[in-house]
């Protein structure tokens, strides 16, 4: 499968062509929960000879295989977002100097990272660093963004000018939106995903959604994926006691 991706200037935003050879979906946070999110694909019938998968970000943090996420990253069919934890896993993993300590890191679900040898830190830190803050996927009926929490705009095609830090923390820390129960819809986007927020069943405020249904929680979550070219929503199971992750905020 032949996936065109282009970075623009100024804010990080990966665009994906249109998908002629199959489906695309998105999915919400996954936190380091990767056999549940497998066994969520095998159950909606994912194809990756054909279709591709999108994540809103925070790939790890709280679940116990986190340190799977580069092999998840290697695939052609999987692209994800910058998300909050990626964040903070990578600024710890990089001695960025905004880095959290072991402590709060570990307190933040991040305690998988303190595990690894430090080249192997290293080797996650650069990928996750390397993610997107924003992605763009062509459809045939427009465009679909994708950001973690948030956007601070009410324009998709502010994506191609110089973000603010201000601007960059709304996108990756923000729920004023979901908070504030705003419905304008975001201007020239067929539609606007978010993660983040974790809700009992995935809600819209205009075009924007938010589908982060706690994939990653035992007995309490499921992964809910967008198929793109229809906007429908489909619901997949969620883990079982050997691939879950604790609650731990």
């Amino acid at each position: 499968m032949t996936t065109d991706r282009k970075h623009v200037d100024g804010p990080q935003v990966l665009h994906f062509e249109r998908n002629r050879q199959g489906r695309d979906f998105v999915v919400g946070d996954v936190h380091g929960c990767f056999g549940a999110l497998q066994e969520a694909l095998d159950a909606i019938g994912f194809m990756p000879e054909c279709d591709r998968l999108f994540c809103t970000g925070d790939l790890v943090d709280r679940g116990r295989e986190s340190h799977l996420v580069t092999a998840w990253l290697d695939q052609p069919w999987f692209a994800s977002a910058l998300g909050n934890h990626d964040l903070m896993a990578f600024e710890y993993a990089l001695c960025e100097p905004s880095a959290l300590s072991s402590s709060s890191l570990a307190n933040h679900g991040g305690g998988w990272m303190l595990e690894l040898p430090k080249a192997e830190q290293t080797r996650i830190g650069e990928r996750l660093r390397a993610l997107p803050l924003t992605i763009e996927i062509e459809t045939e009926a427009g465009p679909v963004g994708l950001v973690h929490a948030d956007f601070p705009f009410d324009d998709w095609r502010k994506v191609e000018t110089l973000f603010s830090e201000d601007d960059r923390q709304i996108c990756l820390w923000s729920t004023m939106r979901f908070d504030r129960v705003y419905r304008k819809a975001v201007a020239n986007v067929r539609a606007l995903v978010h993660g983040h927020l974790t809700l009992s069943t995935a809600q819209k405020l205009g075009n924007v959604h938010f589908i982060d249904t706690g994939g990653w929680l035992v007995g309490e979550g499921h992964f809910t994926f967008v198929e793109l070219e229809s906007l429908n929503l489909i619901k997949g199971p969620g883990p079982n006691a050997s691939f879950g992750a604790p609650r731990n905020r």
